[in-house]
């Protein structure tokens, strides 16, 4: 089962390193992902047939430990029941599926290559999440989903609108991305080293001591939540789904309408002995399930779009899964998940087909056309709606048509405060600037030089000033530059914060330099070479298309955004967790502070990315 396990998750990865570096022409990919494809659905097969010869077992893998200092650990954890096995049966079903669809669907589409390897990469993001052992392997997981679902929304990098959504539903990602990161951290705290998902049931069995306090289970719980609705678009972040429906229509079925939306579901039955250990935290489920069902069903009938219709049934159906999951039917989410994920899949799927169905029937009675059947209609019951007061149904149809204001009352709560400290911290003279930081870099040189200062007592400054770089990043609308230097330097206040903490770990926080300083230093060198046109002058922060117009440099953007936030290709992503382990055994605080800033660098750092490679080049030339 081990070999196996270890094919279900690299076959993925050998699949997109193959169509990166051999896949020159349509056919090249096509006959790369049929039999990379292929291979990954035997595989999977095998472990189900074996797995079931065995009698169904709890079965984890510990391949090796990718590092180990102290307490800590980040081992390559696999872990394989149930859960997995369902969520890796549809994995298999639906990407084969996606994979020979795509083959014909985007036939001479410019970015036929670049789809392949985003989706190629999606499967690896998503086994890894499916077979993680451990929350810190999940989150690995978590992020490669999450960026592949930014890239795909703005496939189509020539318009607008999709590369706004793609930053919306990247936004949302990142922001939810706390409680994984806080979760992490957590886990560390609370369970030590029986953090792994295997062990998790054997903490909280009725006859062993509760692993932690009420409140922190809380805590935990409601971190948890935060996660899984924004993954799943659930209460109050029902917003973004739709609208992420911009990208290519396999890639919106297999995304949001199959796989992805259902990961939410996914991390609450992981994690279901720590959430459920308690009434409060199963209450608090079944209410944000039941919000989403009641906002989802009325939005979907304002809904103009097929792709719409569905992004909302699919959103009103996770809810449905999120209030079995506080009533304790596990088994029935397992099965409602697979009927749901099916089901989406073949509607976004086929969709196109029966728009221009429609259209061809339309065309051809060469009269006004209504799919509504009156003589039926006749005998339909009478909706809800229909029997209530006019004036409550036209106010339920505003409410429906607006989405119930979701997007706002998260914008006036989290977005926009944000952005306005940012903007003040701004307006500051830079100049003053430079004498605060020459002053505090005094102090620190003398807190290690003399006795006269504890160098425990700079690390509040130091995290304070973190919390601004990232806000000054946030809202900074006039350099791309100024935005990279303030994520980098962020980054680099957070280790300073926990080097004065714990001196001792200063190897820990090498190792995160190593990965953040090249990936900083990369960008600024490509920011450089950006051409200085004077129709850039008004508009600095226009979309330059360097996607288009300069690849090599564009990819080389891309690596250093992706170093930059942390991403699982270099050591700053187990450096980040490194800083939250360190941080939160003095000043929980601090940690808690230091996650918050990875969020909103990450968010600063893709609207950048996006600005600089995204964009039409004729608008470019024109303009």
């Amino acid at each position: 089962m081990n070999s196996l396990l270890l094919a279900c998750q690299f076959l993925p990865l050998l699949g997109l390193l193959l169509i990166a570096l051999l896949g020159s022409n349509e056919k090249k990919i096509a006959t790369i992902s049929f039999w990379t494809t292929h291979a990954m659905g035997l595989s999977i097969i095998a472990l189900l047939i074996l797995w079931a010869a065995n009698g169904f077992p709890d079965h984890e893998f510990e391949w090796f430990t990718l590092y180990e200092r102290g307490s800590y650990q980040f081992p390559i954890l696999f872990y394989f029941d149930r859960i997995g096995a369902a969520y890796l049966f549809a994995v298999w079903v639906i990407f084969s599926v996606i994979v020979r669809y795509c083959r014909n669907y985007l036939h001479r589409e410019s970015g036929y290559k670049r789809f392949f390897m985003t989706i190629f990469g999606f499967a690896l993001g998503l086994n890894m999440v499916v077979l993680s052992g451990s929350i810190d392997m999940l989150f690995a997981g978590w992020e490669i989903v999450g960026i592949s679902s930014f890239l795909l929304i703005a496939f189509y990098r020539h318009r607008v609108q999709p590369v706004r959504n793609a930053l919306r539903a990247y936004t949302v990602y990142r922001f939810c991305d706390i409680g994984l990161l806080l979760g992490a951290w957590m886990s560390h705290l609370l369970f030590h080293e029986s953090d792994h998902f295997s062990n998790l049931s054997v903490l909280f069995e009725q006859n062993a001591p509760a692993p932690a306090s009420y409140p922190s289970l809380l805590l935990m719980s409601v971190l948890i939540f935060i996660a899984a609705c924004g993954k799943s678009a659930q209460f109050p972040f029902c917003f973004w789904l739709p609208r992420a429906m911009e990208g290519p229509t396999p890639s919106s079925a297999i995304f949001y309408g199959a796989l992805s939306v259902h990961l939410g579901v996914f991390l609450l039955l992981r994690t279901a002995p720590i959430w459920s250990y308690h009434y409060i935290p199963r209450t608090a489920l079944f209410c944000i399930g039941l919000l989403t069902v009641v906002i989802a069903s009325l939005s979907e009938k304002t809904q103009s779009n097929i792709k719409g219709q569905v992004a909302y049934a699919s959103i009103t159906q996770v809810g449905f899964m999120f209030m079995e999951l506080a009533l304790g039917l596990e088994t029935l989410v397992l099965v409602h998940f697979l009927g749901n994920a099916f089901l989406r899949c073949y509607q976004l799927l086929v969709s196109p087909s029966i728009v221009a169905h429609m259209l061809r029937v339309e065309g051809a009675i060469d009269s006004n056309f209504n799919v509504k059947n009156t003589s039926i209609s006749d005998y339909l019951p009478v909706s809800i709606r229909d029997t209530l007061p006019e004036v409550l149904q036209n106010t339920l149809y505003v409410f429906a048509l607006q989405e119930g204001n979701l997007e706002l009352l998260v914008r006036s709560l989290l977005w926009t405060p944000l952005k306005r400290v940012g903007a003040k911290i701004n307006n500051v003279n830079l100049w003053l600037k430079i004498g605060i930081g020459l002053g505090v870099v005094t102090v620190i040189w003398l807190a290690f030089t003399t006795e006269l200062i504890n160098p425990t007592y700079l690390a509040t400054p130091a995290a304070l000033a973190m919390m601004m770089a990232s806000l000054s990043a946030f809202s900074q609308k006039h350099s791309f530059i100024n935005v990279w230097n303030a994520v980098a330097m962020s980054a680099l206040l957070a280790a300073s914060a926990v080097w004065l903490l714990h001196p001792d770990a200063w190897s820990d926080i090498v190792l995160f330099a190593i990965g953040i300083i090249p990936s900083w230093l990369l960008g600024i060198l490509v920011l450089i070479k950006l051409p200085k046109k004077d129709n850039f002058k008004d508009s600095p922060f226009a979309y330059r298309a360097m996607a288009e117009t300069n690849p090599v440099l564009a990819s080389l953007l891309f690596i250093s955004f992706l170093g930059l936030v942390g991403f699982p290709i270099t050591p700053a992503f187990i450096g980040e967790d490194l800083l939250l382990y360190h941080a939160s055994s003095q000043y929980s605080w601090i940690g808690a502070l230091i996650a918050v800033c990875f969020v909103i660098n990450g968010i600063a750092a893709a609207r950048v990315f996006l600005r600089i490679c995204m964009g039409r080049p004729l608008e470019i030339s024109q303009s």
